[in-house]
């Protein structure tokens, strides 16, 4: 679990929860709290345990956890963002473009 202020200076915890699943590697998950928000998970960042979770949030620099939670929040529409404007889910799949870049 890390500790650490935002660009307005609030403060924000990093921690790591356990998905309630069968499998043993991958359990556990990035997850930001913060004022206000409640929880914001980011389950693309998983670790095999809760000792490697801790060890490499202890190491990630204030600027990297302020970028990833910029990402969770933007996801959650807690800010203006790379979210679609079109109310598509985050997790719809962008349309291919026939664009070369040749």
């Amino acid at each position: 679990m890390k500790t650490f202020a935002d660009e307005s200076g609030a403060e924000w915890t990093a921690t790591a929860h356990e998905e309630a699943t069968p499998r043993h590697h991958g359990r556990w998950y990035l997850v930001f709290q913060g004022p206000g928000d409640g929880e914001l998970a980011m389950p693309e960042v998983r670790w095999q345990t809760r000792e490697t979770a801790e060890r490499t949030l202890r190491t990630m620099s204030d600027f990297e956890l302020r970028r990833r939670m910029h990402i969770v929040r933007e996801r959650a529409r807690l800010e203006e963002g790379a979210s679609p404007v079109d109310g598509a889910p985050p997790e719809a799949m962008r349309a291919r473009t026939s664009a070369n870049a040749g």
